[in-house]
């Protein structure tokens, strides 16, 4: 029988983004008896710990949830574990010494682009290394073209989208580097998504009568929801009544709940925080919106399309792809002016969506898990 292959995985923490959870249904599809795998958390945190398959050995800096405050009373805390990981940054060794016991691996696995400094100082010269992008790197605050081409020092650079592909192919300076940019779709469970979207919803009341518009991700500024939320009170205020509901938590949950009050519409706009289930409300919504300044790859699209739901988002990286250029939904202006131009469509010409529809009933959608994973496992194998 052929030797496991030793893989350290590096990601921040197993919280509620899109990268997460991509990864934690890649490793559920991996096959036990090829790998030997170390995932190390920089925070022991996260919805989704409790799905890695036991076969894994997870692995923290700090364990507790993430401190998303500036309290007083939470300073002390956040401050130590700010230090603990950078000194472990600074020094590898002590890292790969003392946390990893000294262990080899062959390959050492970058699974978001935060982690490029960490995976490339390893101080194990002889492993493969791979990173997984999976946003926009030109839209990223602090990724300059220069620091872009450092993600070169890797074997492999697995990219999410046809945009992000683009863009280091365009930045690669000889064929050497471009072969080591590898296209793969995210893995995503169809069966699984169309499983709990069956399931019951809870603490949220939808009125039939009244369109409601859906979104749901990570509150962070790159969603958008700012410019949502502005919207919507524009909207109410032209007598176009609606429902927003947004689902998701982040560091800026409280900047977006304190706009909402701002904005007077809290009678209409609600925020449910995370919840592990989000596909009943997808279900029970009139219109998915996609409100983000930029992207990777969407993966909550491809969660609205297997729901076959009436589609408008921003054109943001891996947009025109996913709605096939404008077949599957409606592709609106990156601004809040195209916002409002697709959600005014929406309320007011609702018919011009059923188009969407009928192309949705239809359609088979190309990213699928088996061939996300194979593809994925192939590279490892390949190293």
């Amino acid at each position: 029988m052929p030797q496991k292959k030793k893989i350290l995985i590096r990601i921040g923490s197993l919280r509620h983004g899109g990268a997460e959870k991509v990864l934690t249904t890649f490793l559920k599809n991996l096959p036990e008896d090829k790998y030997e795998i170390d995932l190390l958390l920089n925070l022991y945190s996260g919805k989704y710990l409790d799905e890695i398959p036991k076969w894994i050995t997870i692995i923290f800096l700090n364990k507790g949830e993430m401190i998303t405050t500036n309290r007083i009373q939470d300073i002390p805390k956040k401050a130590a574990r700010v230090f603990y990981q950078k000194s472990l940054k600074k020094f590898p060794n002590l890292l790969y010494k003392r946390k990893l016991k000294g262990k080899k691996y062959d390959i050492e696995f970058a699974a978001i682009h935060g982690m490029r400094d960490e995976i490339l100082n390893s101080p194990l010269k002889s492993s493969k290394k791979i990173v997984w992008i999976h946003n926009d790197l030109s839209q990223v605050k602090g990724y300059s073209s220069d620091e872009i081409k450092k993600f070169f020092k890797f074997d492999k650079v697995m990219v999410i989208s046809e945009k992000i592909e683009k863009l280091f192919f365009d930045l690669a300076e000889n064929e050497n580097q471009k072969q080591k940019i590898i296209k793969i779709y995210n893995p995503l469970d169809t069966e699984e998504i169309l499983t709990k979207a069956e399931k019951p919803v809870v603490n949220y009341q939808f009125d039939q009568t009244i369109p409601t518009f859906i979104s749901v991700g990570t509150i962070f500024p790159q969603k958008g929801f700012d410019r949502l939320l502005n919207i919507h009170k524009r909207l109410i205020d032209e007598g176009l009544f609606h429902k927003i509901l947004i689902i998701g938590n982040g560091l800026d949950f409280e900047n977006i709940k304190k706009l909402k009050s701002e904005l007077n519409v809290d009678e209409t706009a609600a925020m449910l925080g995370f919840t592990d289930n989000p596909y009943p409300y997808f279900k029970n919504a009139d219109f998915y919106i996609l409100s983000s300044r930029y992207e990777g790859f969407p993966t909550v699209l491809f969660e609205a399309i297997t729901l076959k739901k009436k589609i408008i988002a921003t054109e943001v990286s891996g947009v025109n792809e996913m709605l096939n250029n404008g077949e599957l939904g409606l592709i609106i202006e990156n601004s809040e002016e195209g916002i409002y131009s697709g959600m005014k469509k929406a309320l007011l010409q609702p018919q011009d969506f059923e188009e969407y529809s009928e192309n949705l009933k239809n359609y088979t959608i190309p990213f699928n898990l088996k061939n996300s994973v194979e593809k994925i496992t192939s590279v490892l194998d390949e190293l």
